[in-house]
């Protein structure tokens, strides 16, 4: 499977005040990463929109494990890739590591949605499109 490595620099703001990092900027952090590994892949929101129709790719389930603690000023990196598919959703794993050291493991869940009658906000799970699953499970170097 495609995976996709992103540096990240823990920042002032991204931490409480004893300078550790505040839990929920772990999952703005993995967004980032999962939208950085689908426009490698070649799969940027826009496009697979243009193509495909008003798709989204919404989280329903996140979980964490969370290692070692991260602290400002700290460069981290985050390794990402999809574990698996299934017809309308997929799971990225996220593994953020400090040095050598892995720091937090995460998994997120994403449903293919395309959104339907005039109502904003109605959605309803789509099959994912095939290209899609072909293009995140190629290797690059």
């Amino acid at each position: 499977m495609l995976k996709n490595r992103k540096n990240i620099r823990i920042e002032w703001g991204d931490c409480d005040p004893a300078g550790i990092i505040f839990f929920p900027r772990y999952f703005v952090y993995f967004d980032a990463c999962t939208h950085a590994l689908l426009e490698r892949a070649g799969c940027r929101q826009r496009d697979m929109q243009s193509e495909y129709g008003p798709l989204g790719f919404p989280t329903v389930d996140v979980r964490a494990r969370f290692i070692l603690p991260t602290r400002y000023d700290d460069d981290v990196f985050v390794e990402s890739g999809v574990t698996k598919f299934g017809r309308t959703s997929f799971e990225v794993q996220h593994r953020l590591y400090k040095g050598d050291a892995l720091a937090v493991e995460a998994f997120e869940t994403r449903v293919c949605v395309a959104l339907i009658g005039e109502k904003p906000g109605k959605m309803e799970a789509r099959p994912i499109p095939p290209e899609f699953v072909r293009k995140l499970s190629e290797q690059k170097a």
